[in-house]
């Protein structure tokens, strides 16, 4: 007998993110494959750092928060087709020293087995805003 595979949804990627939202490390691993990858939006590599397998994705999760304590992604929209899947939303964080972050990004996904086997994070790069001089006339 044939076991049916689960399928992703858009309603599945809801909750991935709002599992991000909660900073609920085992809600999000629970979406992860064994075998899963998180390739995130900043790294020495060309793909930025990149994490291998249920462990090192967990570590390359939760190493988000730390540096972004208040950490959320917000507006998001979603779609998926077959086995890959986009997720858009605007990032916003403070930085540990207290610099602010707004921007706006994507994960693009790959699924097997209605599981995330691939999150590949991409973020824009903002410059911080200049300060506001004033002139006297």
């Amino acid at each position: 007998m044939q076991t049916a595979i689960p399928e992703m949804t858009t309603d599945v990627l809801q909750a991935f993110a709002d599992a991000w939202n909660r900073h609920d490390i085992d809600a999000l691993m629970s979406f992860m494959a064994d075998d899963c990858v998180f390739e995130a939006s900043a790294g020495a590599d060309v793909c930025g750092t990149r994490c291998v397998g249920g462990k090192a994705v967990r570590a390359g999760f939760a190493e988000v928060w730390a540096v972004f304590p208040d950490a959320h992604w917000g507006n998001a929209r979603h779609f998926v087709h077959g086995d890959r899947g986009v997720s858009e939303w605007t990032f916003t964080g403070t930085r540990t020293d207290g610099t602010r972050v707004e921007v706006q990004g994507c994960d693009l996904f790959t699924f097997r087995a209605g599981k995330i086997l691939l999150k590949n994070s991409y973020r824009k790069n903002r410059s911080a805003p200049a300060e506001s001089t004033r002139h006297s006339t």
